[in-house]
């Protein structure tokens, strides 16, 4: 089944529906555990890149409950805040599917500096940290990666500092001869070519992306 099909194209949420959508997440009851804003996009991305499409059954919990993706109390109405998520995953479904570029949800911090590598890491980090949670809970993709998604994987898993990546087996080499981004844009720019470099090797229904260059590597 074509992403595209799974969820229908939706319009990007304004800023106003973000705040909505940040403030549905905040309102949750103290037993939910919800991922901030750019977790929970990095967790989309990880979901839609599986090699057989994830029923909304099994991914939603895990939008209020990132810990363990328990069933929401009984009388938690859950359905505005599913309504913009599906928006989100519809759109991202779309995006990838035609190989297009899309813009994650990734949020500068008030102290990075654009060109200090650390602070770049640091403000995409959450992004990256939910995209490998989703790869966590549904482990088809990282089962079933050939040789082709090499490169895209050690180039997101390059984000984590070196003592957090366990049980990676030969990506760890990959991972070594990362070069980090020295800029917020060659970090988005590289979540998204992975992003859509992973739709290829998992053989993803929709044109091939255009491999505009491979990660960069340290000399």
């Amino acid at each position: 089944m074509p992403l595209a099909s799974q969820t229908p194209r939706a319009a990007p949420l304004s800023d106003v529906e973000l705040g909505r959508l940040q403030a549905l997440l905040d309102a949750l009851p103290q037993e939910c555990a919800p991922p901030d804003l750019s977790a929970l996009d990095g967790f989309l991305v990880g979901v839609l890149l599986q090699p057989q499409p994830v029923p909304a059954s099994r991914w939603l919990p895990w939008v209020h409950d990132f810990d363990a993706g328990r069933a929401a109390p009984p009388a938690l109405d859950l359905a505005p805040l599913h309504a913009l998520v599906r928006r989100r995953h519809g759109e991202l479904a779309a995006a990838i599917a035609a190989r297009r570029w899309f813009d994650p949800w990734v949020f500068e911090l008030e102290s990075s500096r654009d060109n200090d590598p650390a602070t770049v890491r640091q403000a995409v980090l959450p992004w990256v940290a939910g995209w490998a949670a989703a790869l966590e809970h549904f482990p088809a993709l990282l089962a079933q990666a050939g040789d082709d998604a090499r490169e895209p994987l050690a180039t997101l898993y390059a984000m984590f500092d070196a003592e957090d990546l366990e049980d990676l087996g030969d990506l760890a080499d990959w991972i070594d001869q990362v070069e980090p981004p020295e800029s917020m844009a060659d970090a988005v720019e590289d979540l998204v070519r992975s992003a859509l470099l992973l739709a290829d090797a998992m053989r993803l229904p929709g044109p091939a992306s255009v491999r505009a260059g491979a990660p960069r590597r340290r000399h």
